[in-house]
């Protein structure tokens, strides 16, 4: 059976990994007939946000790792314990803790940095040319992951302007795309769709992630 890596950053939309898209995303890769392998890094949120006021509670703190164990049922692994090799392809869902606890894209933009077991990861599934995929905010950490690589990737994140240029200006090319689809790097094997970066409801962002995990699928050997 074919292991897919998902790779989650918490546990809520404003300060974890998007909820929906993780579970849309480990329900498409049962249904394709794979095995989903959650996994995320073992340190503190950037911060913790009240998901009913939208407001950061103050002095609060999580860990990245035992809140994505929400998501996981408890079946997940600390990020730095799993290599390339136990794997046949990696997914990123969104939510903010992609661009906050995966990455400092939030804070920083085009500047961001990467947390080094994500960079690592995604470096030797690159360099063994495994198949990988984005959804939401995940592509803007991606961007900044192959700034340096010889083959820049093209990805979406949906239609925002502001966003899409500070990915641009790290040397990807952003391709437009709606929240029913997806875009396709067959020069890096990255497929990315928009996700809650645009869709307006769940069955549009399931329709987009649900093409998505199957071509992922489609593509491991």
């Amino acid at each position: 059976m074919k292991k897919i890596g998902v790779v989650l950053s918490g546990c809520g939309v404003f300060d974890g990994a998007e909820i929906h898209e993780s579970v849309i995303t480990l329900l498409a890769i049962d249904r394709a007939g794979a095995q989903a392998l959650c996994m995320a890094p073992n340190v503190d949120q950037m911060h913790v946000v009240n998901h009913l006021t939208g407001e950061e509670s103050a002095g609060e703190k999580r860990n990245v790792l035992v809140e994505a164990a929400r998501i996981a049922r408890g079946e997940i692994k600390d990020i730095a314990t799993v290599k390339a090799d136990e794997l046949d392809a990696l997914v990123f869902p969104g939510g903010f803790g992609a661009a906050k606890n995966l990455s400092s894209f939030a804070v920083k933009g085009e500047n961001c940095d990467v947390h080094p077991e994500v960079l690592r990861l995604v470096k030797e599934f690159a360099a063994k040319k495994k198949p990988q995929a984005a959804l939401c905010i995940a592509p803007a950490m991606m961007a900044k992951i192959y700034e340096d690589a010889p083959n820049k990737p093209t990805l979406t994140i949906g239609n925002d302007k502001d966003c899409s240029s500070k990915m641009e200006t790290m040397g990807a090319t952003h391709q437009d795309c709606s929240a029913r689809d997806f875009v396709f790097d067959e020069k890096n094997n990255i497929v990315s769709t928009p996700a809650y970066m645009l869709g307006q409801s769940i069955s549009e962002v399931a329709e987009g992630i649900e093409k998505t995990i199957n071509k992922l699928v489609q593509m491991t050997p």
